[in-house]
């Protein structure tokens, strides 16, 4: 695969797994209680910052010359849909809901690491970029396993 087309493809899959992100802490904000502002906000928070990486993500792969995906991952199909029948059943529990959400965190941290790969034929501006959104990632995966962990 050329080195161009190989780079536009994991930046499409960064974008499908923004999108899952955003979809998962959009859904997992719907099944807190009343008493969960401070959760709601923080999950409203990384959702922006997923919708920020697709923009600067899909500008990227219009500069490579490639078409933007818009949709989701299979995956997060399943994670969304296990989100929604987990909330369901646990009676909208604070610590089963931040447990769902560090297991898609650590779908997307494994995401960025793997794009990040030698092979994948990415630019240096493409490299800069991901790696400046891996951290942020990283912070945010950190967050939300804190948060879990301070559950009783």
């Amino acid at each position: 695969m050329e080195t161009t087309e190989k780079s536009i493809e994991v930046l499409n899959d960064l974008i499908e797994i923004n999108n899952d992100r955003i979809d998962g802490f959009n859904r997992a904000a719907e099944g807190l209680g009343e008493g969960d502002a401070d959760l709601k906000a923080v999950f409203e928070q990384f959702a922006s910052d997923s919708r920020e990486n697709v923009q600067e993500l899909s500008a990227a792969v219009g500069q490579a010359g490639g078409d933007v995906d818009t949709g989701n991952t299979v995956t997060g199909s399943l994670h969304r849909a296990w989100l929604n029948v987990k909330a369901t059943f646990s009676g909208h529990d604070r610590k089963a809901i931040l447990e769902e959400c560090e297991r898609g965190e650590d779908a997307i941290k494994k995401a960025y690491r793997d794009a990040l790969s030698e092979d994948n034929g990415l630019s240096v501006e493409q490299t800069q970029l991901i790696s400046k959104q891996q951290g942020a990632i990283n912070v945010g995966h950190d967050r939300i396993k804190a948060l879990r962990d301070s559950q009783a």
